[in-house]
């Protein structure tokens, strides 16, 4: 594979708590373990989509400090064109406090930082980047004018746009969801956009029904252990998942998303690209942390 996908989105130090459970409120808890890693849901799914395959390149932004410098050193290891990640002096980089249980599942707490900094000026000198890619991946962890930016800009440069809702408390503006040519919330964001309970590829579908009638072009919920839910005007399909045995959930989801928009660069189908994706989620589930839980080609089924 090598089709070419910009990101736009965010990057984080994460900073990665292990504990028996969750704590209830007003609780502490003795953790098993800390560390830190790389992380931020574009500079993840950068990573993923790199790991996939695709030529990536990155815009958003750092603090001027060591974990930005890390960060980017990070990315640029992997082969990712940082040209477009600038360091922003007096803020902090952007952070998310992850606990993670012994059952895999996670919460989670961010701070934007430099990513809060990511404005749509920075986009507009990167027209080239735009230009020279297939697909364009963004999410919700920058400024909102600055993902709509994106995805007009996008658009206009003939780029397959993936929206990536999260985090996401409520419905987006309504003139987003035909912007976008793939939306891919996963259940608890399907549930905050929709208002209806999402918890099983059955549930999924009128979920994914509001979705599309809300403007929407195509549709994926993605439900961990249960698979993907896609939906388009025209039909809908429930892609199953062999089951593992999840360490940690954190990037799963991320993992799907840069599998599938590296396949679509690839000018791979549809049914193909939800496979890769899924294939390298399942087994980022069963490794620790975000980025370094990512799977590369090689390890994946041929």
């Amino acid at each position: 594979m090598q089709g070419k996908v910009v990101v736009v989105g965010s990057l984080n130090m994460d900073l990665i708590v292990r504990a028996p459970r969750l704590p209830r409120g007003g609780e502490t808890l003795t953790g098993h373990d800390f560390s830190t890693a790389a992380g931020g849901k574009g500079a993840n799914q950068a990573v993923a989509a790199a790991r996939l395959g695709a030529q990536v390149a990155m815009i958003g932004c750092v603090g001027a400090d060591a974990y930005g410098a890390r960060l980017r050193t990070g990315l640029i290891t992997e082969g990712i064109d940082c040209s477009a990640v600038s360091e922003i002096d007096g803020v902090p980089t952007g952070i998310a406090s992850i606990l993670v249980d012994d059952a895999g599942q996670n919460a989670i707490v961010i701070v934007a930082g430099g990513n809060g900094a990511l404005t749509p000026q920075h986009l507009s000198a990167q027209a080239q980047l735009l230009a020279d890619a297939q697909v364009l991946i963004v999410q919700l962890e920058v400024p909102d004018a600055t993902v709509e930016a994106a995805m007009k800009l996008g658009r206009e440069a003939g780029c397959t746009v993936i929206l990536n809702p999260a985090p996401v408390a409520g419905p987006l503006p309504a003139h987003w969801y035909g912007m976008a040519d793939y939306l891919i919330p996963n259940e608890s964001e399907a549930a905050a956009l929709t208002g209806l309970p999402v918890g099983s590829p059955q549930s999924a579908l009128p979920a994914a029904r509001s979705l599309l009638q809300a403007g929407a072009r195509r549709v994926l919920i993605t439900l961990g252990a249960q698979g993907v839910l896609y939906a388009d005007a025209e039909r809908h399909a429930h892609f199953a998942v062999a089951p593992v045995a999840a360490v940690d959930t954190t990037a799963a989801g991320d993992t799907f998303v840069g599998g599938f928009a590296a396949a679509l660069a690839a000018g791979q189908p549809l049914e193909a690209a939800i496979a890769l994706g899924q294939q390298a989620a399942a087994l980022a589930v069963t490794r620790p942390g975000a980025q370094p839980s990512i799977p590369y080609r090689h390890e994946l089924p041929a």
